[in-house]
């Protein structure tokens, strides 16, 4: 036991001498989580638009001002024709053009309906969903205001039925309070299978690999020395994340913190074994890195961060199964958010332990005290 305490002290001590780690560790989390918190939001404000008013009409007026009125459009000009309107979406200067037509009123009093069109920028495809469910909502709420002033009724006997929504978990709709979860589990990810890899790696390199396998070092000591200090580092990384989260994010924590920790000390082990099994095979310190981020760019991809994984393909929802930063993305957001309870979590629980011990066990029969 002494031996490992041995170890464990010569491992922190030469892990804070490494200049090339100590940016890994204490810079890297800090600015990717608060450029990619701020940078990775799908939600679209400002929305650049610009109209066409045929018709001049009161009521056509009426129905651009409140697109004025809405925080997520950003008025650009008025066009005098169609053709000045696209020039502006053609220079990115618009994304939404407005054509209302002439006759626009009278149509809308005489029939009841009448027809706007909207031209849309769909080279982003999600960004021209957005755009037009926004301006469709805000359409309709226009259709709303006319029918009550025809009927002279108020809305509630026009419209019998009276539908009311709460939104659950997330109750103000902010988008940090999903991406900063996500974006801590990618982190601790990150820092266990980079630091983990590039550590014994380091060892060959420098060439005192050599020196530690000839010594009566227990290969089981050895490894624990070399993988318990990165544990630490990245449970402390995740404690740190979650309180910038709170000061500067205001992310809500309904959850258990010893049940979120005790799911990220296993899952850690997963990501730990994974970089101790690259540095078997791994000759240098770039190497490693580069296979360490081969493996993190599929798991980030393939792990419900960006894009829900009910909306991939069947094939890649298998895939996920696989994958162990999918259930860290999921756990983590389920007790920060929901708070879940073990009960909950119990079936990624075991996946996940289930996970920790093959790896684990992969990684520490691949590694020899030999050359």
């Amino acid at each position: 036991m002494r031996t490992l305490l041995y170890l464990l002290q010569k491992e922190f001590i030469q892990v804070f001498r490494n200049k090339a780690m100590l940016p890994i560790i204490f810079v890297m989390p800090i600015i990717q989580l608060l450029v990619l918190t701020f940078a990775a939001d799908f939600e679209i404000k400002n929305i650049s638009y610009s109209y066409v008013d045929y018709d001049q009409s009161l009521d056509s007026k009426r129905l651009l001002t409140r697109f004025e009125e809405s925080v997520y459009f950003k008025f650009e000009g008025h066009s005098v024709d169609f053709k000045q309107g696209m020039d502006l979406m053609d220079n990115n200067q618009a994304s939404l053009l407005i054509r209302i037509p002439k006759g626009f009123a009278s149509q809308l009093q005489k029939e009841g309906s009448s027809t706007i069109m909207l031209d849309v920028n769909s080279i982003d495809g999600q960004a021209a969903s957005l755009s037009y469910a926004y301006a469709q909502g805000i359409i309709q709420q226009f259709n709303a205001e006319i029918i009550q002033e025809w009927n002279g009724l108020p809305s509630k006997i026009r419209f019998p039925v009276d539908v009311r929504s709460r939104y659950w978990f997330n109750p103000s709709m902010e988008y940090s309070s999903l991406m900063v979860p996500g974006i801590l589990a990618v982190l601790i990810t990150m820092i266990g299978m980079f630091l983990s890899s590039m550590n014994i790696v380091r060892e060959k390199e420098i060439g005192t690999i050599e020196q530690i396998n000839v010594t009566p070092i227990k290969k089981v000591y050895f490894l624990i020395g070399k993988l318990f200090p990165f544990w630490v580092i990245a449970l402390f990384e995740l404690a740190f994340g979650l309180l910038l989260g709170k000061i500067i994010f205001d992310i809500p924590i309904n959850g258990s913190i010893p049940l979120l920790y005790s799911f990220a000390a296993i899952y850690l082990l997963v990501v730990l074994s994974l970089g101790l099994w690259i540095s078997t095979f791994a000759d240098t310190q770039q190497q490693a890195m580069f296979l360490s981020w081969f493996l993190m760019v599929i798991f980030i991809l393939l792990s419900g961060l960006f894009t829900p994984i009910e909306n991939m393909p069947d094939w890649a929802q298998k895939v996920t199964y696989f994958n162990p930063a999918s259930y860290i993305i999921k756990v983590i957001r389920a007790i920060l958010l929901k708070g879940a309870t073990f009960k909950d979590l119990k079936v990624e629980y075991a996946i996940i332990s289930a996970y920790a011990l093959g790896m684990l066990s992969l990684a520490v029969a691949s590694y020899k005290k030999r050359t």
